[in-house]
């Protein structure tokens, strides 16, 4: 057993977390560089936590500068086990309306300007990512958004794209009908990808703000009507955290799905073929393996 301790990455409108005893801004410094903000560390409900600004306090990086490396790296440095993704979406499915959360479990990675792995020359591995969610913590936050009132959807599959615009209504059109994607957004690839290969349960948390540009009934995608369901989402986003303290416990097992066991047989190099410069970047994200 070890202790829980969850950290939340927070998207568009959620800035913080409420409540944190013992709350404090605290500097990470990673060998990727600096995450994207300091991270809010606590105590709630007995649980430590910590708090990412997903594109810095006041809205600094867009989805392509977020540094996805170095935010997942500090995170594991600070001993979290459990990660929780915040962040707002479109939606491709009728039923699932702005103001709704979607519970994520499947990913298309349309991103192309991003690094998005942890290895490479002097050290390679490969990690699946067929499952990119952790079920036991999605039933975590399913379990809390119904607590807090939310109309939650679990399950579906998330179309990552590039950004920093919004699709064409032939893209939208195609990711719905071809592709089958549930919700569209800019920011959880490569973070998921990278969860993974840092040994974390991943979560994802996708709040509706609109329908993209694919239904008739509502046209482009409109910024300030965004806005306003981003503001009413983010205090669900907040109550929804809130309750996942509880729901956890202090105590925590092995992840039953393995998450925190992905590096188990992904490296491939032989130990004497590591790039040592390359393993010391490795010490947070790997060192269980390396």
């Amino acid at each position: 057993m070890t202790r829980t301790k969850i950290a939340v990455i927070g998207g568009s409108g959620i800035y913080d977390i409420d409540g944190l005893e013992g709350a404090e801004w605290t500097t990470v410094n990673t060998p990727w560089g600096a995450p994207s903000d300091q991270i809010l560390t606590g105590v709630l409900d007995g649980i430590d936590m910590a708090f990412l600004p997903r594109h810095e306090r006041g809205h600094v990086h867009s989805p392509t500068t977020v540094p996805y490396r170095a935010n997942i790296d500090a995170l594991k440095r600070l001993g979290v086990t459990d990660v929780i993704s915040v962040s707002a979406c479109g939606s491709f499915r009728e039923e699932m309306a702005p103001g709704d959360f979607v519970i994520v479990d499947q990913f298309i990675d349309r991103t192309f300007a991003r690094e998005k792995s942890f290895f490479g020359k002097g050290c390679v591995a490969h990690v699946s990512v067929a499952h990119p969610t952790c079920p036991r913590l999605s039933d975590a936050c399913e379990a809390a958004a119904k607590d807090a009132g939310i109309n939650v959807h679990r399950g579906g599959t998330y179309l990552a794209m590039e950004g920093p615009q919004f699709s064409t209504l032939a893209e939208s059109k195609m990711y719905r009908e071809s592709w089958g994607a549930d919700v569209i957004g800019m920011t959880n690839m490569p973070e998921a990808k990278l969860a993974r290969e840092a040994e974390l349960c991943y979560a994802s948390v996708a709040m509706i703000t609109d329908y993209d540009s694919w239904h008739p009934d509502h046209g482009e995608v409109d910024v300030m009507q965004i806005i306003q369901t981003l503001m009413g989402n983010a205090d669900k986003g907040r109550a929804l955290v809130k309750r996942l303290p509880t729901l956890l416990g202090a105590d925590r097992a092995p992840c039953p799905h393995g998450c925190d066991r992905a590096l188990e047989y992904a490296i491939l190099t032989a130990p004497e073929a590591r790039d040592p410069a390359v393993v010391a970047k490795l010490d947070a994200v790997a060192g269980r393996v390396l």
